[in-house]
């Protein structure tokens, strides 16, 4: 059984793609509840739907947890029409934006003073807020050591054997922090993104181009089943 370094996987990608710093903006109270708005706008549904949806939501409304939470459902529903489910998530961010106004005073970012788990939890306990939801905000708005996992992060995962084909969201966060340095999952969470959707893709993989093919089975695999 292989054993795979953790290090040298990160030290491959980040020698071969390029993140933009950009993406990392200082977050205020009111843009850390509109990343949590826009995270349950994206479930179910595709990227392009989800950025016209958090466009429509903006021209309607300034996205605050008091705006939100009064807003009447119907303009909300309109709002957010192009993302899946919307009148699902309507009702989820009318309840969502009560709560950050009640339990937090509007400020979402006190659930990121807990220590991790604890806030993890309490994230999860929101309405329309997942596993994947939660860790995304604790990493991304919380600076928390956890590790999303999406589709890509899934996938790469699973053909370089860091995960199992039927471990859980769970089982599989544990491995993927167990794998890595703490202080890079924020770094290799992106990087394993963009490799999913450059190179390791869903369909046709280019797996002689890859940069971690002498870690991947699949990879290998697939070479050899077509020289």
């Amino acid at each position: 059984m292989k054993i795979l370094n953790g290090e040298k996987i990160l030290r491959k990608l980040d020698e071969t793609i390029r993140l933009d710093d950009k993406r990392f903006p200082p977050l205020s109270s009111n843009s850390v509840f509109e990343m949590l708005v826009s995270m349950v706008l994206s479930q179910n549904t595709s990227d392009k739907n989800t950025v016209k949806s958090v466009k429509s939501l903006r021209e309607k409304f300034v996205v605050t947890p008091e705006n939100i939470s009064k807003a009447r459902l119907g303009e909300l529903k309109k709002a957010i029409r192009h993302s899946g489910l919307y009148n699902v998530k309507a009702r989820a961010l009318k309840k969502l934006a009560k709560i950050v106004v009640e339990k937090y005073e509007g400020r979402l970012e006190v659930v990121f003073e807990k220590p991790l788990e604890e806030a993890r939890r309490e994230l999860m306990g929101l309405p329309g807020v997942g596993p994947k939801t939660a860790d995304v905000m604790l990493l991304f708005a919380g600076g928390k050591p956890t590790f999303p996992i999406d589709t890509h992060v899934f996938r790469v995962s699973r053909r370089l054997g860091v995960i199992g084909e039927d471990d859980s969201y769970e089982e599989a966060r544990r491995k993927l922090m167990q794998l890595f340095p703490r202080e890079s999952y924020l770094k290799v969470h992106l990087l394993l993104i963009e490799h999913g959707r450059r190179t390791c893709r869903a369909r046709r993989p280019l797996c002689r181009n890859c940069v971690l093919l002498e870690h991947c089975s699949f990879g290998q695999g697939l070479v050899k089943k077509n020289p």
